[in-house]
């Protein structure tokens, strides 16, 4: 689970007091996730029962940065794009402490998360970044990329420095993504169209209900970069199995989707290898990082970073000559 800072439903009940939203009464942690605490929350207010989610934002997430993640969300939602709103406390902010950790309340949205999405929900998802992209255009705080290629470059020395804790599987990893930053260099040297992007939209952050995308959730990665780089993540995330082979009828799917709603310059779509490069990179650092230094105290799993860095291989099939 999720869980890197244990709440009490007493605790909660005396942090929740600075906010208008009901009585506390239950406190669920939500088995999903790798980076903040969740917790599913439940109120009473008039007799009527109401959900929320409290998140407590761990080390990866700079306390320096939630003004712009949940700002992001509340002007999305402002401009009646799906995903949860921040709510106010009493005093009108967002953020709290909570058992040393910054905290916030936020909106609960129904839907789930598809394990097997099928072409249709891949165009539905891609359809909704590109919405994403034009409704954030506007946004006016900034972020630079809290997991860009300097960091990449910083996890891959960590990782070096504790490979006598890795498994040889971990060391090999660490070779092929040493020589992978190495081919790639900095990806983003071309001026792209971008502003806000999402920059971690996987399938288990968007929820579908009904047959449509219900509500896109999790923007802590959020940042400014290039439009095409945050398809190129959502790519790698939707079109590939379990083991990290391509599915061409899912890339398609859900890369059709998102140009029927914003259409690639030349330029971008000639980029998208490279930033799918990048994607697959950034993602085997963070996770190799987090395997390698796993502390088991915390109750969460680590996820495979192999199966990320085999992504390699179709971007680098596809690239341009």
């Amino acid at each position: 689970m999720a869980v890197f800072t244990p709440v009490s439903l007493a605790q909660a009940r005396a942090f929740l007091l600075g906010y208008d939203i009901g009585r506390p009464v239950s406190l669920t942690a939500i088995a999903e996730g790798v980076e903040n605490t969740n917790y599913r929350l439940d109120t009473v207010r008039d007799g009527v029962a109401r959900r929320f989610v409290l998140t407590l934002f761990e080390g990866r997430t700079d306390a320096a940065s939630l003004p712009f993640c949940l700002g992001l969300t509340a002007h999305l939602a402002g401009r009646g794009f799906s995903c949860p709103m921040p709510i106010e406390d009493r005093a009108g902010q967002w953020l709290g402490q909570l058992n040393g950790r910054a905290a916030a309340v936020i909106e609960w949205k129904t839907g789930a998360w598809l394990r097997a999405p099928g072409e249709a929900d891949q165009a539905a998802a891609g359809a909704v970044l590109a919405q994403l992209h034009l409704a954030a255009a506007d946004f006016p705080l900034r972020r630079a990329n809290p997991v860009g290629p300097a960091v990449w470059r910083r996890l891959a020395d960590r990782c070096a420095e504790g490979v006598a804790r890795a498994s040889d599987t971990d060391r090999g990893l660490l070779k092929q993504m040493e020589a992978g930053l190495a081919r790639l260099g900095d990806p983003f040297t071309d001026d792209l169209p971008g502003g806000p992007i999402h920059a971690d939209y996987f399938p288990d952050n968007v929820l579908f209900e009904d047959g449509a995308v219900s509500a896109v959730i999790d923007f802590y990665f959020g940042c400014d970069g290039a439009f095409a780089y945050d398809l190129a993540i959502a790519l790698s995330a939707w079109g590939f199995d379990a083991e990290g082979r391509a599915q061409p009828q899912a890339l398609a799917a859900f890369q059709r989707g998102y140009e029927a709603v914003r259409p690639l310059s030349a330029v971008e779509r000639a980029a998208l290898p490279r930033l799918g490069e990048a994607a697959a990179l950034r993602f085997t650092a963070t996770r190799l990082h987090d395997r390698i230094f796993h502390d088991p105290a915390n109750l969460v799993t680590p996820k495979d970073p192999a199966v990320f860095l085999r992504r390699l291989d179709h971007w680098r099939a596809v690239e341009p000559a």
